[in-house]
């Protein structure tokens, strides 16, 4: 009797590893993709004829507008997810510095979002170095009336293991101090302006802040090593309630309807240049992907929601919306998992927040490398934020997406900047993003047992801390426990 039950449990798992071979179906949306992918000229199209994506703003609308008709015509159950927020928009900006106030020098700059809707401030620059902590606590007094200077990533020189914050985190600190107002140098070469927000909760910050050039940015160090400067920060910007929508695609599953896996990323960009990598790539991705299961009549057990997310620039304010909304409707317990696709691009395996899909996710990476031995099966367990996986995570949600790949034509630097337009995208790289991850979600919704649940209160907070995450939620006001 033992010999049989033994017998049994090696069958049962035997027979449950062969519900995860994929490999035919995976073929199919290698094949369709490769050869039918419509990802590139879409983005093409909508960069040369609507331009940026700014959530609230006239493009906003057209592009929110846009993804529902392109998905609609693959056939697509599509629907508006509407959404009212505060939002924010830059008008106008004016940076001067120099020894004196009667020899002040514009410097080319730009706004960071959610500074206030008018500033017109005058104060001595102070260098607060990489903007942690530890830069103000030696001399906390010092910084009380003054403009903060402060470096986006981690200076050349700082101890070995020094860790960066979000700029939204590193401005938070400063206000903290009494800084008046804040300076952020860009990481990046030849003059490149980065925007991207200033706010840890999405809402107005009480002092301006901007971003210079790299270059501007350490002239103006070592000048401060010779003398005072003194800065002129004018401002104005737009904050109001803005109407936007969230675009979702649904695919009904067959056996588990009321379990649902949300496949994510945002379709706004910044209003600096059209967002082809931040997140055309990733958005339209999203939409090809929609597009190759209604081509091949996928069937899926679970129920697969294809998710277009609006204000992630401005606050990850479209996945809050879909977070809120889900628990008005008590439908929030039926996602069981969330991919997002930020930025992402020529995926070489797949990452999670949660370790337990290890054994899943290489399993089924094994079945992609027969196919196309460009995708190495690579695995990556870990959480971090500031992007639209974040509200699923804080729900206790698992999330995951691709991994390991790299940004096309040396496009990185120039996220969330004047020069993030179409000719960075790589065409191959695109659908590589497409095909892989269209095979993850098939697989993910399919899988007889998705082997982690949604975290309870106690679980989360063990995780996130973990994680190293508690300190960054803290300053955002996000830390429940």
């Amino acid at each position: 009797m033992k010999y049989l039950f033994s017998t049994a449990l090696i069958c049962t798992a035997l027979f449950a590893n062969a519900q995860d071979k994929f490999g035919d179906v995976f073929a199919k949306i290698n094949s369709d993709v490769q050869q039918n992918s419509k990802a590139y000229q879409t983005l093409k199209y909508e960069t040369e004829t609507i331009g940026h994506r700014l959530t609230g703003s006239t493009n906003g609308a057209k592009a929110e507008q846009y993804a529902y008709d392109l998905l609609k015509s693959y056939g697509c159950d599509v629907k508006f997810q509407p959404f009212e927020v505060e939002s924010w928009a830059r008008k106008t900006i004016s940076v001067e510095i120099g020894a004196a106030k009667n020899s002040l020098t514009k410097m080319k700059s730009v706004t960071l979002a959610h500074s206030p809707v008018s500033a017109d401030v005058t104060g001595d620059i102070v260098d607060a170095g990489n903007g942690l902590e530890v830069d103000y606590q030696a001399s906390p007094e010092k910084f009380k009336g003054k403009i903060a200077l402060i470096y986006l990533g981690v200076l050349p020189g700082s101890p070995a293991g020094t860790k960066t914050l979000h700029r939204s985190e590193k401005t938070a600190i400063a206000t903290k101090y009494g800084a008046i107002g804040v300076i952020i140098i860009n990481t990046v070469k030849d003059g490149v302006l980065l925007t991207g927000t200033a706010s840890v909760t999405g809402k107005l910050i009480p002092i301006p802040a901007v971003c210079i050039g790299l270059e501007d940015g350490i002239a103006l160090k070592e000048k401060l090593k010779a003398q005072p400067q003194i800065v002129h920060i004018s401002m104005t910007n737009f904050s109001g309630l803005i109407k936007a929508r969230n675009v979702v695609a649904t695919f009904k599953g067959l056996e588990m309807p009321k379990d649902k896996i949300v496949v994510g990323g945002h379709l706004d960009s910044w209003d600096l240049a059209t967002g082809a990598i931040d997140n055309g790539i990733g958005s339209f991705a999203i939409m090809d992907m929609a597009r190759t299961f209604k081509k091949l009549n996928l069937k899926t057990k679970r129920t697969v929601e294809f998710v277009l997310f609006m204000g992630e620039e401005q606050g990850l304010l479209g996945s809050k919306a879909y977070i809120d909304q889900a628990k008005k409707s008590k439908t929030l317990d039926q996602v069981k998992f969330m991919l997002n696709y930020d930025m992402t691009n020529d995926p070489k395996g797949f990452s999670t927040s949660r370790a337990e899909m290890k054994d899943l996710f290489t399993t089924w990476g094994t079945d992609i490398v027969k196919i196309d031995t460009g995708f190495k099966n690579l695995f990556n367990a870990g959480a971090g934020l500031h992007s639209d996986h974040q509200p699923f995570m804080l729900e206790g949600i698992p999330t995951g997406g691709g991994f390991g790949g790299k940004l096309p034509n040396n496009s990185g630097p120039f996220y969330h900047s004047d020069g993030d337009s179409f000719k960075l995208v790589d065409e191959q790289e695109l659908k590589n993003t497409v095909r892989y991850s269209a095979m993850l979600t098939y697989a993910l919704a399919n899988t007889p047992k998705i082997p982690v649940g949604v975290q309870g209160e106690e679980e989360l907070r063990a995780f996130l801390e973990s994680q190293n995450l508690k300190e960054p939620l803290t300053i955002a006001g996000e830390w429940r426990w």
